[in-house]
């Protein structure tokens, strides 16, 4: 009997939507790995500083139509690799949703060569170009093999 296995992008994509779940922003929960040689070097989630508040307890801090109170997921888990000394030099990323510019313009600079995002959210016309630019490639990989049942 054949037995059928996730795709790679599938299961990293998976991986991300549960990280998502760690999530303390109630505007958007947002998760991210960065991956090399199909593994995981690092995860984050979009959530406060340490010891710091949360949008759960204190709501969103919004300025500019952005909740500023979080550190995004893909730079949580940026800031993973640089506190463990672990290189993002050609890496992949996995987030649940497309980066914004800020998180774009640190994914090119950390040497990241290929985002695989689920969803699409303000996709910033710079962001894609600046994608192009540097020679990163994006690709849009909706979640849809994968079903996770919560079941206490």
């Amino acid at each position: 009997m054949e037995e059928t296995r996730i795709n790679w992008q599938q299961y990293f994509m998976a991986q991300a939507e549960l990280v998502s779940l760690r999530s303390t922003c109630t505007r958007l929960m947002v998760g991210a790995v960065i991956v090399r040689d199909n593994r995981i070097i690092a995860s984050g989630y979009n959530g406060s500083i340490s010891d710091g508040d949360h949008c759960m307890d204190k709501g969103c801090y919004v300025v500019d139509g952005h909740c500023i109170r979080t550190i995004h997921a893909e730079v949580n888990a940026l800031l993973q690799c640089a506190r463990f000394g672990v290189s993002t030099e050609d890496t992949t990323i996995y987030v649940t949703y497309f980066p914004c510019i800020h998180c774009t313009k640190q994914l090119i600079q950390a040497g990241v060569k290929e985002v695989y995002y689920d969803s699409d959210y303000r996709n910033d016309p710079l962001a894609i170009e600046l994608f192009k630019e540097a020679n990163v490639k994006v690709i849009h990989t909706p979640l849809t093999d994968v079903s996770i049942n919560l079941v206490k």
